[in-house]
């Protein structure tokens, strides 16, 4: 019945507008679908009186939208696009106006009177996928275009669009089936006795598979953060240098600076870019015992954006001793990604450095002024390779950004390690091969080679309306 929905739509001719709404020089209407031309011709009158299929497809042919009266409503380009050969793989008008909103609306209108229905979120780029133009990682690609926040996620993202994470993916998931298949094989003709043979062939291409994915989900770290931002709490007691910390990153006095303790009561968030890094940074309230109302509703905020950030900050104040709220604090970070920042260099040493070597032997411990500003250079290298790792740049290799993917390469790599627990143990042929299908049917809906339709809904309902 979905399958039925779902070709019935792609039956349908689709129009939106694919450009932000508001004013602009310029805004496009598109229209895709079987009577595409059809409902371009109807409302686009080239000024040189030819229709608009008479031209080559892709020619850029000047002229008015006109209304049913045959009223100008917009002096446009047009362009007409032959299936196969367009965004959607299918017939393709597009209409190049003014942008403003009341004649990109109008024209809409009218190509919906021409025979056009209003276009779902993400229709135009589900209808590439379904008509096989580009596949699903390609697909989701082109949002991760849109929202990228760094010139390293736009680069990922374009490699993705590109393919090379799909070329990877298959090439893992073909492995999978070729074992299934000699399996298979082997079943089908049991008088033949290879059985210590398959299962070492078994044990040798799914191990070259499992080491593929986890090489795919070593770089999801980094694909992540680039896609989405890297998630940052400073933390630390009051008045050690949080807010300075934050103001010296930012370039500006975003935060209240002063020699009294709990000036900070609620947690202040900033989104900027360090590195080529994304990052999205919480300077917390000073966490200590409180007895004031407002401060101590602070630390607990503190508190919770601690528990769901991805790296921690903790700041202590290089000037003085450690104290019990400072190994409070310390205590909070352990267990999680963190880096120690003693501040107020300086203000001269009181070696904290020292006393943190026992138990914080192997800690990132870096020491800075963020009043001088001395040691950030330091920092953001070491950011860099928290995010790249050792290169501390973004490498050649492939780079897994979304989570949907991260999701189902995780349930591909347990279902391939219970595929080689169980040739180890020489369990039946069988049993591997259910962990093998699990496994390349988890890897298969990465790309879109075995996925639900209810899935593919649920992917392009989270795009524009337009894409």
């Amino acid at each position: 019945m979905q399958n039925e929905v779902i070709k019935q739509q792609q039956e349908e001719t689709i129009s939106a507008v694919c450009t932000a709404l508001g004013e602009g020089a310029i805004g496009i209407v598109r229209i895709s679908g079987e009577k595409a031309l059809a409902c371009g011709e109807q409302l686009f009158r080239a000024a040189s009186g030819k229709a608009l299929g008479s031209y080559n497809p892709n020619t850029l042919v000047y002229g008015h939208v006109v209304d049913e009266d045959g009223a100008v409503i917009d002096e446009v380009m047009a362009v007409y696009m032959r299936a196969p050969h367009s965004y959607t793989a299918e017939d393709v008008v597009e209409i190049q106006c003014h942008g403003g909103v009341r004649s990109l609306q109008k024209i809409l209108s009218l190509s919906y009177a021409a025979g056009a229905r209003p276009a779902e979120p993400g229709e135009f780029t589900k209808r590439a996928f379904l008509n096989g133009r580009i596949d699903l990682v390609q697909a989701e690609a082109v949002m991760d275009i849109i929202k990228s926040r760094s010139d390293a996620a736009l680069k990922v993202a374009v490699r993705q669009q590109e393919g090379q994470l799909s070329g990877e993916v298959r090439t893992l998931r073909r492995s999978l089936l070729d074992v299934i298949v000699n399996l298979e094989a082997v079943i089908d003709y049991p008088e033949d006795d290879i059985e210590e043979i398959t299962f070492g062939n078994v044990l040798q291409e799914v191990g070259k598979t499992t080491d593929g994915v986890k090489k795919l989900l070593a770089n999801a770290h980094t694909g992540k953060i680039l896609r989405e931002g890297l998630h940052v709490a400073i933390i630390g007691k009051p008045n050690v240098g949080k807010s300075s910390f934050l103001n010296f990153l930012l370039k500006e006095d975003r935060a209240i600076v002063s020699e009294y303790a709990g000036t900070t009561r609620d947690v202040i968030e900033e989104q900027f870019m360090l590195g080529g890094i994304p990052i999205v940074l919480a300077d917390t309230a000073g966490i200590r015992d409180t007895e004031d109302y407002v401060e101590r509703i602070g630390v607990e905020k503190s508190r919770r954006i601690l528990e769901e950030a991805e790296l921690a900050i903790a700041v202590l104040d290089g000037s003085q001793p450690l104290t019990d709220e400072d190994r409070e604090i310390l205590s909070l970070v352990k267990g999680r990604n963190y880096v120690i920042i003693i501040n107020k260099s300086d203000l001269g040493s009181a070696n904290v450095k020292a006393e943190l070597a026992g138990e914080f032997a192997n800690a990132p411990v870096l020491e800075l002024s963020a009043k001088t500003g001395e040691g950030f250079e330091t920092f953001t290298e070491w950011l860099q390779k928290f995010v790249y790792g050792n290169d501390r740049h973004l490498g050649d290799g492939v780079y897994v950004q979304n989570a949907r993917h991260e999701r189902l390469l995780k349930a591909a790599l347990v279902s391939m390690q219970d595929a080689l627990a169980a040739a180890e143990a020489h369990l039946p042929y069988d049993c591997i091969m259910i962990d093998l299908r699990n496994a390349a049917e988890s890897l298969g809906e990465i790309t879109g080679d075995a996925v639900r339709d209810e899935i593919i809904n649920e992917i392009f309902s989270k795009f524009c309306i337009g894409k």
